[in-house]
């Protein structure tokens, strides 16, 4: 099966930095596993944005990021996942990024990012994720406890919204399923 057959017009467009190949998850509604190769960086998101959005419109909204053949991802390129979180989860969608190569994870986790995403090592986890239901398709998670990503002070969240950390002053968001994110 091509990514054509899976996704219409997915391949019409190519890049030589960023390899994306799809597979279908029968199991699981609307589940998508891309399997990245190569990398992700100023240049080559707006190719990657297009694609995936293009996945997303054809009625993808549990995406699994298989990243294990994914060796550099710029600012940018994390920008983009984010993106991709903000565009599935009011579908009820997630998404979850595999068996990221550390020096990957390293900036994800510089940025304050790796805690935004559910990271899994296999694909049977992540498939089994969006089996038993994403976060917000369970009972509330309010009032969450969490610690701020930049300053790492215990805070308490007693709905979605913005706040401020009473610390550091960041401004933080929280989505109703109980995510964390900057701004």
């Amino acid at each position: 099966m091509t990514n054509n057959d899976i996704v219409p017009g997915f391949d019409d467009e190519k890049d030589e930095s960023l390899k994306i190949k799809l597979q279908k998850v029968d199991a699981v509604d609307g589940c998508l596993v891309l399997y990245l190769t190569g990398y992700i960086d100023t240049y080559n998101s707006n190719y990657f944005q297009k694609r995936v959005a293009k996945a997303i419109e054809a009625g993808y909204i549990r995406l699994i990021f298989q990243c294990g053949g994914l060796n550099y991802v710029s600012s940018t390129g994390i920008g983009s996942f984010t993106a991709f979180l903000k565009s599935v989860k009011p579908r009820g969608g997630d998404l979850v990024l595999l068996e990221i190569q550390p020096k990957v994870y390293e900036v994800f986790q510089l940025l304050g990012f790796s805690q935004f995403f559910n990271i899994k090592d296999n694909l049977e986890e992540s498939i089994d994720f969006f089996r038993s239901g994403s976060p917000s398709e369970k009972t509330s998670v309010f009032p969450k406890i969490f610690s701020c990503p930049i300053c790492s002070k215990k805070l308490k969240a007693v709905k979605p919204g913005r706040f401020r950390c009473s610390e550091c002053k960041t401004i933080l968001a929280i989505d109703n399923a109980g995510q964390v994110f900057l701004g």
